[in-house]
């Protein structure tokens, strides 16, 4: 399995207003980081309206420090906070991942959930994993899920995940979801629902 670093950064108050004063630059330092492999991933974070809420990258752990440092948001303050965790792709037959020109409206669902922090937490993920990835393997297959993973902690295991599916609405992603065995087995304890679509980036192929 492939481990990278997952950033999470909130949008500041102002963000949606100011962003495109710096979209451009934001494009620039991540496209050819996309076409070197050490952006594996990077989409906005929405509202369902199509708002921007935040960012979500998935970076190559020894190009972390030297992105973060470029990162106009961060410089400039659109991201008002971002936080780091240690990432596992999934190992899944992906399809490649969407490009052309991004849609004017949200085209997929992103589900960042957390496990339960209480001391059974590893046993009932360890219970459902297997049951779980019999589920999101066709949904890879067929292009339902674009990309998936485990958020790991410090010591290296599995404290939560996240999933971005090819869904228009957010409604529409969690019916789909409510069926999965870490949500009927309790494995998320919390889950943030994010619209996105994605920008016409040279993306390496993911790992699967």
């Amino acid at each position: 399995m492939t481990e990278c670093r997952l950033v999470l950064a909130r949008g500041a108050a102002d963000a949606a207003a100011r962003i495109g004063e710096h979209r451009a630059a934001h494009l620039a330092l991540i496209e050819p980081m996309a076409a070197s492999g050490a952006l594996i991933l990077g989409i906005p974070l929405m509202g369902e309206g199509a708002g921007y809420q935040g960012s979500l990258m998935l970076v190559a752990t020894e190009a972390l420090d030297g992105y973060l440092a470029a990162e106009p948001f961060l410089r400039h303050g659109i991201w008002a906070s971002h936080v780091v965790h240690r990432f596992r792709i999934a190992p899944l037959p992906y399809r490649p991942l969407p490009k052309g020109p991004a849609p004017a409206q949200p085209s997929h669902a992103v589900a960042i959930a957390f496990d339960g922090s209480d001391a059974e937490a590893p046993a009932r993920r360890l219970a459902v994993r297997e049951a779980h990835l019999a589920r999101v393997r066709p949904a890879a297959e067929e292009g339902l899920l674009t990309v998936g993973g485990a958020i790991l902690d410090a010591a290296g295991g599995m404290a939560g995940s996240v999933a971005i599916t090819r869904h228009a609405s957010l409604a529409e992603a969690q019916r789909w979801w409510a069926t999965d065995p870490y949500l009927t087995g309790g494995v998320w304890s919390r889950v943030e629902w994010h619209a996105s679509r994605f920008a016409p980036l040279p993306y390496r192929p993911l790992p699967g």
